[in-house]
């Protein structure tokens, strides 16, 4: 079950976090895996942990807010099963502290990018006559969160994106769901601490983990087996359909 075998995955932000874990199941799982990523060094790191496991995958350095760069690099590829939307950046702020340069970075990376490589992603998978598009969203597309205003803006509109996408694609046997994660804890998190709060990292780490009901924070490779599920042929009859992955957050938080 679950196999990935003869399918090419593209996934963007690969190169840390939760896009390497994907990046690394979907190649243990049999897919040809192309990173997307603005940080060269990082994807080849992962492509090269990859191919010492006998995996195939490959570095593309391109920035998911250049249309044109994606739309040739996945030109370039050709034959695309998988497009896992992963690449973003977060923000603190409400919207007295959201610059507009703040907020257009934020809808640039996390809007636009994923915009850019579905419009690059959508004739190649129509042409094969199938594809699975899997899109990262946020638990703050769901609820409020403090200080995430211009973040919940743009994972609110990869929540909608992916329902209009599903909603468009149906006739072209075109999947496209997304997923809300929880916190989850990255390298990202960690060095967010360590500036933030220096000397309390500890007690910070704790207080952030037990703001998910279940305890503690996702780990990556979590929320990489759900999207192993959601892009495997397994999951032929889910589309349109946003999962959280937030251990009771959005439930179980009363």
């Amino acid at each position: 079950m679950f196999t990935l075998k003869n399918k090419t995955a593209v996934i963007t932000g690969g190169g840390s976090g939760i896009g390497k874990a994907i990046a690394l199941l979907f190649a243990q799982q049999g897919a040809t895996v192309h990173i997307i990523e603005l940080n060269a060094d990082a994807a080849k790191e992962v492509v090269a942990e990859i191919q010492t496991k006998n995996g195939h995958a490959f570095a593309v350095a391109a920035n998911v807010t250049d249309q044109q760069a994606i739309v040739d690099a996945l030109q370039a590829i050709g034959k695309i099963d998988i497009l896992v939307n992963n690449a973003g950046i977060a923000h603190i702020g409400s919207i007295e502290n959201t610059s507009e340069s703040d907020f257009e970075w934020i809808f640039n990376v996390n809007v636009k990018g994923a915009y850019n490589c579905i419009y690059a992603a959508i004739p190649l998978m129509k042409a094969a006559g199938s594809g699975t598009i899997l899109n990262m969203a946020s638990i703050a597309s769901h609820v409020g969160i403090t200080d995430r205003f211009a973040y919940s803006m743009s994972k609110g509109a990869i929540h909608a994106m992916s329902m209009s996408v599903a909603r468009d694609y149906l006739h072209s046997n075109i999947r496209c769901n997304s997923i809300s994660p929880a916190r989850v804890h990255t390298p990202f998190v960690d060095g967010f601490i360590a500036k933030n709060y220096p000397g309390k990292e500890d007690e910070i780490f704790e207080k952030l983990s037990k703001s998910q009901p279940i305890g503690r924070m996702a780990q990556p490779q979590e929320v990489a087996a759900l999207a192993l599920y959601l892009c495997s042929d397994e999951a032929g009859f889910i589309t349109g359909t946003d999962y959280p992955i937030d251990g009771g957050f959005i439930t179980l938080n009363n």
